[in-house]
């Protein structure tokens, strides 16, 4: 260290803030706290003190950075004392957060983020005596919470609900939160009786991120319990009718008019888009901002720019920013006057602010027909229901695809989806067409267009309903490459046809990828199954 600190005195001020602002605050203050006077006033520039983040973002993780003792006890004892009055922001992770909140008192801190709580450790740190000073809950105005989640659905149900009551208990000043993961395997959602939980409410708050599990949850949020909300993200599992009488009563209660931005999505279909989402969005008649990302099933007509500017655009006057994506879905039955996709795009001739894709497929044999329409470039988690047709851009916002055809999906096919898709988390393909170019491919392995797909993020795969070609496209390691940790949905007879009974040498390698295993239509599991996947967990009715 003193070898280092000799060659930065050489260096004038202004080059050591610029090699200082590329590095972690974290490392700075660790390796440069008390080397010399001149090191510390410029470490002690609000640039580098405002923000601390003990927290560091791995691909599917985040790690605490003072996990080990020598690092946690410097900051602890010699580090943040110091520096503590000019702190306005920690990121923490759950095991450490009490040693560094405890450590001093932190007079200008009014944003936190946590990382990784759950219910025990979020009711320590609340009943701390030192932490449950009016002082403390009075400042922080701004907080951003990961979840630990938990493996029984319906317990971490219970425990996020109590979480939120506890920090809207203890935060009485909040004027944002923010829901935040990692990964979307990660996600955990609030779902809640309001007579159960009074405590979750604030008349200070104005910016609300949130994930819930139906739309009673969505109602509850907008009851009146955060009167000043003008800022409000949602994403709900569920949009079903509501069975209680009272809540059906709260669809169409006063108008929201501090609302000013507005996003709502959900990767599940709907039956009730005109029934709850329409009178939803009449309530917000102030609306600036408005974000759509729905899966709608219709009986008559898809949802196209003349229905979006009928129904939602000329009902808001001072709506100046809409992005969407809305797959329609209907059953066309015997229907012969259907749309093609060129006069659905004729239909957004006047949404001029925005570029707008838009395109209709059509499954035949299904007797089903899709609309899918969105504004570019697209913001949306989900994509679903993509066939051949689908014309490739970049979607790096989308982490959950699924892809469905009547028509074989070839491995150009899934290269594109990649492409497409780089930051992709879940795939769910449904097809059982075999492929036409398989043997093409076998026989050209040096093709660059039939090179091996790589997909780094990918962590649950769905190939239930598929023919047997889509199963070698995914577990050949001359065809697809994926990370450790992998989720695999897949059918049992299906896969002891493709890898010959739990022997074949050419799905080895990917088959050891594998952390969980989901056995649909399966037998007890087998011995030589197991020895097959030697990491994973293997389930025949989704427990592990």
């Amino acid at each position: 260290m003193i070898n280092s600190s000799i060659g930065l005195n050489d260096l004038p001020d202004e080059i050591l803030m610029i090699i200082f602002k590329k590095l972690n605050n974290l490392d700075i203050f660790y390796s440069f706290h008390s080397v010399n006077q001149r090191l510390n006033e410029i470490i002690n520039d609000p640039i580098f003190t405002s923000r601390l983040t003990f927290v560091k973002w791995s691909s599917d993780n985040f790690i605490d950075l003072l996990s080990c003792n020598t690092i946690l006890n410097r900051f602890c004892l010699q580090i943040l004392p110091e520096i503590h009055n000019k702190i306005k922001w920690l990121d923490l992770e759950s095991s450490s957060m009490k040693h560094v909140l405890r450590v001093a008192h932190y007079p200008n801190l009014d944003s936190l983020a946590l990382y990784y709580i759950d219910e025990e450790s979020i009711r320590c740190l609340f009943t701390d005596e030192t932490l449950s000073s009016n002082t403390f809950k009075n400042q922080i105005t701004k907080l951003l919470i990961t979840i630990n989640k938990n493996d029984d659905y319906d317990e971490m149900l219970l425990s996020v609900v109590n979480i939120y009551d506890y920090i809207f208990s203890v935060f009485t000043h909040l004027i944002v939160v923010a829901l935040y993961e990692l990964s979307y395997k990660d996600c955990v959602r609030l779902n809640f009786d309001d007579s159960l939980h009074p405590n979750i409410c604030s008349s200070t708050l104005l910016q609300l991120n949130i994930k819930v599990q139906c739309f009673n949850d969505c109602l509850y949020l907008l009851d009146g319990r955060f009167n000043q909300l003008h800022t409000f993200y949602v994403d709900l599992v569920q949009i079903r009718r509501p069975h209680d009488h009272r809540l059906h009563e709260m669809i169409n209660q006063d108008d929201l008019p501090n609302l000013k931005c507005f996003c709502l999505s959900s990767n599940y279909e709907t039956v009730a888009y005109d029934e709850l989402i329409l009178p939803l969005l009449y309530r917000m008649s102030n609306l600036e901002q408005l974000g759509l990302y729905i899966l709608v099933y219709v009986n008559e007509t898809f949802i196209d720019g003349n229905h979006l500017k009928k129904k939602i655009i000329n009902r808001m006057p001072r709506l100046n920013q809409f992005t969407f994506y809305i797959r329609s879905s209907m059953y066309t039955g015997n229907k012969f006057d259907l749309p093609l996709t060129e006069d659905i795009q004729c239909t957004f001739i006047d949404f001029r602010n925005n570029e707008i894709i838009s395109y209709v497929n059509y499954f035949l044999e299904a007797k089903e027909s899709q609309c899918h329409i969105y504004s570019y470039p697209p913001l949306m988690e989900y994509y679903g229901d993509i066939t051949n047709n689908f014309s490739g851009e970049l979607f790096e916002y989308v982490r959950v695809v699924s892809l469905k055809d009547e028509h074989p999906f070839e491995h150009e096919f899934f290269l594109r989806i990649q492409k497409s898709f780089p930051f992709m988390e879940q795939l769910t393909v449904i097809n059982h067409k075999s492929q036409k170019r398989k043997q093409s491919y076998e026989s050209n392995m040096d093709n660059e267009n039939l090179s091996v797909i790589e997909y780094f993020f990918l962590n649950t795969l769905d190939i239930i309903n598929v023919h047997d070609d889509y199963i070698e496209e995914f577990l050949f390691d001359t065809k697809t490459y994926f990370q450790n940790n992998v989720y695999l949905q897949i059918n049992y007879e299906s896969l002891k046809r493709v890898t010959h009974n739990f022997i074949r040498d050419a799905t080895r390698i990917n088959c050891t990828k594998i952390n969980k295993l989901y056995i649909h239509h399966g037998s007890k599991c087998s011995n030589s199954l197991q020895e097959y996947f030697p990491y994973a967990k293997i389930s025949h009715g989704g427990i592990f």
